[in-house]
């Protein structure tokens, strides 16, 4: 059997050992995400009514759930300042919901520290659905039940899109951990 040289044994697991995930990714991916998804309902094209859900506050909604400690209480603001340039609500309703959101989240999490998915996913449709009817009131639409009926797609659609929207934050958290690799 043929021994290595303590150098290239070094050499060889040095690659591997003691690599920290790169800082701009541990920091920038959940906020650029967020700030994608609130970009996604601009570029799909509506009609009259949009059916595409807040992708935006469904992402914030997904990194809250899927990693509690990640975001800071006052994310909400910024976050929702940036929805609220591109998404045509009134400037600050985004800023509202989105901290009001995150607030009603750290009183859940205090008050049940035992959740599960299937809680989660509770959670964050009736939180979802809270913001579509906050939203519909905040653009000054006058509400009927013809409007509501039309824009219902839109609510039912992001209570389904939950569990894809946690399994994307899930994909896109180990991506965020990931090790760099050091290139020779």
């Amino acid at each position: 059997m043929e021994r290595l040289d303590p150098r290239a044994r070094s050499d060889i697991y040095g690659r591997r050992i003691n690599r920290a995930p790169a800082p701009w990714r541990v920091r920038g991916v959940p906020y650029a995400s967020i700030m994608l998804g609130s970009l996604v309902p601009v570029m799909l094209i509506a009609d009259l009514m949009p059916l595409a859900p807040s992708f935006g506050f469904l992402l914030l909604l997904g990194w809250r759930m899927v990693r509690p400690g990640l975001l800071p209480l006052w994310a909400g603001a910024p976050l929702g300042a940036f929805d609220d340039l591109f998404s045509g609500q009134p400037f600050g309703s985004a800023i509202l919901l989105w901290s009001l959101a995150m607030i009603a989240i750290e009183l859940i999490e205090t008050r049940f520290p035992w959740r599960d998915f299937w809680h989660d996913w509770f959670t964050a449709s009736v939180l979802a659905i809270a913001y579509w009817q906050a939203s519909l009131l905040v653009s000054g639409a006058s509400v009927t039940p013809t409007l509501l009926a039309v824009a219902l797609p839109q609510a039912l659609l992001s209570v389904l899109l939950y569990p894809i929207i946690a399994r994307m934050v899930a994909a896109l958290d180990r991506f965020r951990l990931a090790r760099a690799r050091k290139i020779n």
